[in-house]
């Protein structure tokens, strides 16, 4: 039997869904919006780390993502920042066309699946949007008087938001907007690997496949990367029938090709808490007791898929003919 825990307990007290008011709302860069929530009733916000985002569940009954830009010892008030998708699912337009001060969402979380570990030195990569979980990390190195230096990778300087707060302190910063200086020799700056340094990158998925290409050789562990969009694998999923045994009671399911184990379970009364379906916020991980899933999320490192101790089954299989989960 596996000994497993569920990833960043630090913030499992805000698992549950609370509402919040939207106290301010403000352009901070082209097409991106800092919006503030605060309790309705005024009280202490669940506490958060750096890297940590939670669910926004607007009022038209989307739940979309959203990193924690603000200050962590802030316990009154959230800070997320909110770029205009127009090809998305709607929660970005929303926000920016219609969700106005004194309206009301829900919450969700906090969760980290990007949590900072701390180190002699970090390396900080965040393109576009990508800024928002990195941002508190700066701080957060700052703080603990590591040494540290970032790239910000952007379209242009007008898209690129809350660039007036990485400046200063002891780090080394470069903006780097395409629009006025080209193409970033990516694999120049970051140099080889240093095993007293920690790198942490979020952006577009062709940034962060660029980021794992260049340090594919690195010590594993010392790479640690954020997606807002789900993973692409170029081997697909095994689409064969497997059986899901719930530890520690009679319950087991078949899932058939075509079936997420979450629905799956659903069908026979098991309901996990999930948000996404995609494998990227994190909502539905769930400890693996035996068996080998087949991972398809976006969140777990290669060492962490490779130990097999957790999975998140809104988009996971199983390569075993049966997984047996704790939920």
């Amino acid at each position: 039997m596996k000994s497993s825990t569920l990833r960043d307990p630090r913030e499992s007290e805000g698992s549950a869904s609370r509402e919040l008011v939207v106290v301010a709302k403000e352009s901070i860069a082209s097409e991106v919006l800092s919006i503030r929530l605060r309790r309705v009733d005024g009280g202490r916000l669940p506490d958060w780390t750096p890297g940590a985002h939670i669910d926004v569940i607007l009022p038209n009954g989307i739940t979309r993502q959203y990193s924690l830009c603000g200050d962590p010892a802030d316990s009154v008030e959230y800070r997320i920042a909110v770029l205009r998708e127009p090809a998305g699912g709607g929660g970005s337009r929303f926000i920016h066309d219609v969700l106005g001060v004194g309206d009301r969402v829900g919450l969700g979380g906090p969760r980290n699946n990007f949590g900072l570990v701390p180190s002699e030195s970090f390396t900080f990569i965040a393109g576009g949007i990508g800024i928002t979980p990195i941002l508190p990390m700066v701080h957060a190195a700052e703080a603990l008087g590591a040494r540290w230096r970032l790239l910000y990778l952007g379209r242009d300087i007008s898209t690129m938001a809350l660039t007036d707060e990485i400046a200063g302190g002891r780090g080394q910063v470069t903006v780097h907007p395409a629009s006025e200086r080209g193409p970033m020799p990516l694999a120049d700056w970051i140099g080889g690997y240093d095993e007293t340094t920690k790198l942490y990158a979020c952006g577009p998925a062709r940034l962060l496949e660029s980021v794992d290409d260049i340090t594919r050789t690195w010590r594993t562990g010392w790479v640690r990367t954020e997606r807002f969009t789900a993973r692409s694998f170029s081997a697909p999923p095994r689409n064969d029938s497997f059986q899901v045994q719930v530890f520690g009671t009679d319950i087991t399911v078949g899932v058939d090709p075509g079936t997420s184990v979450t629905d799956a379970l659903r069908s026979v009364g098991v309901d996990i808490l999930m948000s996404c379906s995609r494998g990227v916020c994190g909502t539905c991980e769930t400890v693996v007791v035996d068996g080998e899933p087949d991972h398809r999320d976006s969140i777990l490192s290669d060492a962490e898929q490779a130990a097999c101790n957790s999975f998140f089954p809104c988009v996971s299989r199983s390569r075993s003919d049966r997984l047996v989960i704790a939920v």
